[in-house]
């Protein structure tokens, strides 16, 4: 029996639509029924919110109601400029009363209480507060190379090194920032989320995609890639599944390739299994990825995937020509290519997809969870 800790998850929001919410509330779950205290703080509430599976019996708190305003340095002419001095003012003051919030919540905890930090940006609320009687976990959902990419990197390079332990989703990804002079650098896959008790029967001629309708998840390259595979798969249709900003532009895509009668458009679903057990094939077509939930789930249900190779917890979780296909990122010729043999072999598809359900549970909740608590009871010592 573990000891009960209190536990307090921060992230960049508690209710937005999207991968790292979803692993929130269920890590959330998960440390509640191993018994922990646990309180979900987010930076601020969401626009596009996802719809949490069930009442949560842990508090969740947002410490802005809506995204709070990008520091602009007053420099040159905005110097002298009576609304922007006014709106930094206000930038300010609102930032001293989140931290105050913050300060209110972590400050009273029991000495050894454990923060985890889920993605690095509320690390500028955090830093501002005492948690020298706290154990400081970092986190970043996505790969070097896609954090690499962009300032998030400079973020992780300035704040991760004061944490009592940041954790990277692979070894492989471990390794690279180690390589950048982090000496604190641990590793934690995402946690399977369910088993279905029934997969797919990989009887409908269907292929899914799931995920957010933004640039990260490359539906654009997916539409390219399906122009390519509708003209040989008449029978077969792409449904996406998702919301976002970018859907005007990828219907009005979709549509000059000549391609709305095979592809629907499924809106975001809060029933992923349902929609996995009508589907055949899983699709990803992502630029960049960490440790990919739709694609364990995918795999979960029995439904072998076709991915771009986007990132190390990709080819962590697909093991290519074994439980799923896996084709070099950007590459649409190759990615059409993977598709086309899932969709034009059954025996194949009915292989790997009975492969990728039993191998993904090396990901299970019960051994993701001893994990984390052999985490725990390290840095108790």
């Amino acid at each position: 029996m573990t000891a009960a800790r209190d536990l307090f998850l921060v992230a960049n929001t508690t209710d937005e639509l999207g991968g790292v919410t979803a692993w929130t509330h269920q890590m959330a779950r998960l440390f509640r029924s191993a018994g922990h205290r646990v309180h979900v703080i987010g930076v601020h509430e969401s626009d596009l919110k996802m719809a949490v599976p069930e009442a949560p019996d842990y508090p969740v708190t947002a410490l802005y109601a809506t995204h709070p305003p990008t520091p602009r340095p007053l420099r040159g002419v905005r110097r002298f400029s009576v609304p922007a001095r006014r709106r930094e003012s206000r930038r300010i003051a609102a930032k001293k009363q989140a931290v105050a919030r913050l300060d209110a919540l972590l400050g009273p905890a029991p000495a050894g209480s454990v923060v985890v930090v889920t993605q690095v940006w509320p690390m500028e609320w955090l830093r501002e507060i005492d948690t020298s009687h706290l154990k400081v976990i970092g986190m970043s959902h996505e790969s070097f190379a896609y954090s690499r990419a962009c300032h998030r990197y400079h973020w992780v390079k300035r704040h991760y090194p004061h944490v009592d332990r940041w954790l990277a989703l692979t070894r492989e990804d471990a390794d690279l920032w180690t390589a950048e002079g982090l000496d604190n650098v641990d590793v934690m896959p995402n946690a399977l989320a369910h088993l279905p008790a029934i997969p797919s029967p990989r009887t409908d001629k269907v292929v899914a995609s799931i995920g957010r309708l933004a640039d990260q998840k490359g539906v654009d390259m997916l539409l390219d890639t399906w122009a390519k595979v509708a003209p040989l798969r008449a029978d077969w249709q792409l449904h996406v599944y998702g919301a976002g900003a970018d859907e005007p532009q990828l219907r009005s895509q979709c549509a000059e390739l000549g391609l709305d009668g095979s592809v629907k458009w499924q809106g975001r679903t809060d029933d992923v299994p349902a929609a996995l057990a009508a589907s055949s094939v899983f699709v990803q077509s992502s630029r960049g990825e960490g440790f990919p939930l739709a694609l364990m789930e995918a795999m979960a249900s029995a439904v072998p995937c076709a991915a771009f190779d986007c990132a190390p917890g990709v080819r962590e979780i697909v093991r290519d020509g074994e439980d799923g296909l896996l084709a070099p990122v950007g590459d649409i010729d190759a990615l059409a290519d993977r598709l086309l043999r899932l969709t034009g072999n059954p025996r194949m598809r009915d292989a790997m997809g009975e492969r990728a359900r039993v191998n993904v549970q090396r990901f299970s909740e019960e051994r993701v969870l001893e994990m984390w608590e052999d985490l725990f009871a390290l840095l108790e010592r």
